[in-house]
């Protein structure tokens, strides 16, 4: 897939976790979470580290893909990936908001580092 594809389907699955929490479907959630992180693996590995496309994704109409992207862009741009999660924290926009304030408090108490949730560079 290009890049190109690759920031569309990460941006689909959010938009189906978003309906999986909806629907109290955490079998499908977990099932999209694994491809959310195929993605964003295989665009970390991309020379050049392709993650930073993921950043358009901050605009997105969909909190949950909003979500996804600051989490999996913190590593290339902090500042703004923070940013991101403290406006989404901020929104009170459950379950999405919660999500976030718990990954800003993880990240503030050292217990998540950046990269931490993906597989080892190949």
């Amino acid at each position: 897939m290009t890049v190109k594809e690759l920031i569309e389907r990460f941006a689909e699955i959010g938009v189906a976790q978003d309906e999986a929490l909806l629907d109290n479907e955490t079998a499908k959630f977990n099932k999209l979470y694994r491809e959310k992180i195929a993605i964003e693996t295989e665009l970390r590995d991309r020379p050049g580290d392709q993650r930073h496309h993921l950043m358009a994704l901050y605009a997105h109409p969909n909190m949950q893909v909003r979500l996804n992207a600051a989490n999996s862009t913190f590593a290339i741009d902090m500042t703004r990936a923070r940013a991101q999660l403290e406006a989404i924290a901020a929104s009170k926009q459950f379950p999405q908001a919660g999500d976030a304030g718990m990954a800003l408090w993880a990240i503030d108490e050292g217990i998540s580092k950046p990269d931490s949730h993906l597989p080892p560079r190949k």
